[in-house]
This record gives structure tokens, sequence and C-alpha cells, in this order.
């Protein structure tokens, strides 16, 4: 098994949101989600992901509240609010066309 890929700049805060689009969720979860969901190839570390969910938070995009995670320990648990989900839709378009426009790149040259 390959080792896992660093994400690519600008990334994170797109997967993070689109894991919140799921639902409710404190930060541990999220990025064993992002692992399980990509199969593994995907490893967000906590010192990247944190720094993330507060500047999402600052942005208006997500917002935090204090919660008991499901081994009874105190969690911070966070959710998409509508400026969020808007924000989503549009950066996942972006990411979207940008992604076929590279597709088209690498498969021409």
């Amino acid at each position: 098994m390959s080792k896992p890929t660093d994400l690519v700049q600008g990334t994170l805060d797109l997967l993070i949101l689109k894991t919140l689009a799921l639902g409710p969720m404190h930060g541990w979860g999220i990025a064993q989600r992002i692992r399980q969901v990509s199969k593994e190839v995907l490893q967000v570390n906590q010192g990247a992901l944190y720094p993330a969910l507060h500047r999402l938070e600052q942005g208006g995009w997500i917002r935090a509240k204090w919660g008991e995670s499901d081994n009874n320990r105190r969690a911070k648990y966070y959710s998409l609010t509508p400026a969020g989900r808007k924000y989503l839709e549009r950066e996942q378009a972006n990411w979207q066309r940008l992604s076929a426009a590279i597709g088209l790149v690498l498969e021409t040259i």
C-alpha cells in the first residue's frame, strides 16, 4: 500500500465542508471520515485540521458547539451554516471545473 497523499493546497476546506454537509461532527470524526471515504489515500493531520476549522468558523461557514462524544468526552462539534452551504456549492463547482481542465491537459499533452 502506498503512503497517504498530502492534500493539494486549498482542498482541505472543501473536504471539511463536504464532510460536514452530512451533519455535525467533531474534529477527529471529520479527519476519520475523510480518510475512510478516500480509501486511506487522504490523511488529515491535526496540525492542518484545527487551523482550517478555525479559519472556516471565522469566515462564518461553520459554527462550533460543545457536546459529548461517543466515548463520553467533551468535544467541539462543527456544523455548516447556511452561508457555508452556499460556499460549498460554489467551491465544489469550481473544483469540478478545475479538475476537468487539468484532466484535459493530462490527456492531451
